[in-house]
């Protein structure tokens, strides 16, 4: 199967169609995905772009790590 990483999508169906996304968005200074009830409340409606805004994480260095998983970014 592919690993599709679509930044349309909220973190939230992200992490539950692939549980390796919150690893790797953690491991890109995303902390406070892990934390108890981050990833379903915040994470219902924070996308990935968004949350590189937010989080002054540059978009571009996002795509390069989930690239380097095995990933295909959808935008």
């Amino acid at each position: 199967m592919d690993k599709i990483l679509d930044l349309n999508k909220s973190v939230y169906e992200l992490s539950n169609e692939d549980s390796e996304i919150p690893k790797i968005l953690e491991k890109l200074g995303f902390d406070d995905i892990t934390k108890p009830g981050m990833l379903s409340t915040m994470g219902r409606f924070m996308t990935i772009p968004k949350g590189s805004k937010a989080k002054k994480i540059d978009l571009e260095l996002i795509k390069e790590e989930f690239i380097k998983s095995g990933y295909e970014i959808k935008e």
